[in-house]
């Protein structure tokens, strides 16, 4: 399902969480969706889901109107921390409940991943720990087979172990079942080897949204002398900087030609990676993130 995002505004009296949003996501990929706490990620999805009516602008899902529309919400699925399946009865009724809902349904599915997740479905849902919660929500999500998916903080409540099932199944169902999935999560180091694309948004404004890869090959680290590293990087847009003693490392945004990079060798400095969890949190620091 491709979402197109023009101009959104979503006002909650007189705070704004979204200001001006304008967004084209394509059908088939897996995208994170990442942002600090109070950065609107759930307002967006809030919207995309159809939950909330934007205050201003346009939201499309395959060219139509997403607010009052059954015939595309019926295809969306926004699971939240808490799930969508608290106080229904009992694992066995939720899941009955979603069926009901979900076109695409896939029950022998669901019903595996309960034994994966070690759910007791005779259980009472409101009686569940959170981390059985968070599961019952994560097997809604999958089972239904939306072709618009989205998870916001799904895993909160979940043990390590029980984060890598839900990560290593998203992968493996969207293989199988091909669907667009958005992802929106803190815990970035765990989950971003299944993203295809990024968006990252800052204040209730995009701030970036790349392919990964090339989101990734925009940050570098410049590490070695501080006068080599402080003469090398002048000019460039400098995110953040640590020092050592005479040792100097800072992140920098934006590509180095092979110019450039000639350059840092003979000055004696090293060139590094960035993952993506400390490019996030360079480019959304209060005291100079990157336009």
């Amino acid at each position: 399902m491709r979402i197109e995002v023009e101009d959104l505004v979503l006002r909650y009296g007189d705070v704004t969480a979204l200001d001006g949003i304008t967004l084209t996501l394509e059908e088939g990929k897996i995208y994170g969706l990442l942002g600090r706490n109070g950065s609107g990620k759930t307002s967006l999805l809030s919207v995309l889901a159809a939950f909330r009516k934007p205050t201003a602008g346009r939201v499309r899902i395959d060219g139509q109107p997403v607010f009052e529309n059954g015939r595309v919400t019926s295809r969306i699925s926004l699971i939240r921390d808490v799930g969508e399946t608290v106080n229904i009865g009992t694992g066995e009724e939720a899941l009955s409940y979603a069926e009901a809902l979900r076109p695409n349904w896939d029950g022998e599915y669901a019903r595996s991943l309960a034994e994966l997740f070690k759910i007791d479905l005779k259980k009472s849902v409101k009686n569940m720990s959170k981390g059985q919660r968070s599961a019952m929500g994560i097997i809604v999500g999958l089972a239904s087979r939306a072709p618009l998916t989205m998870f916001d903080e799904a895993y909160l409540g979940l043990d390590a172990p029980a984060r890598q099932v839900f990560y290593d199944q998203v992968l493996a169902d969207y293989l199988a079942h091909p669907r667009t999935i958005i992802m929106s999560t803190h815990l970035i180091d765990e989950v971003s080897g299944l993203f295809e694309e990024v968006v990252i948004i800052h204040k209730g404004r995009v701030l970036a949204h790349e392919e990964k890869d090339e989101l990734l090959a925009k940050g570098t680290s410049v590490t070695g002398p501080a006068a080599a590293v402080d003469a090398f990087t002048a000019g460039m847009t400098v995110l953040g900087s640590r020092s050592l003693g005479p040792t100097k490392s800072v992140t920098v945004y934006g590509e180095l030609d092979d110019a450039r990079r000639r350059k840092a060798a003979e000055s004696g400095l090293e060139l590094g990676p960035v993952d993506l969890q400390d490019l996030f949190i360079h480019l959304t620091a209060e005291d100079g993130a990157a336009r």
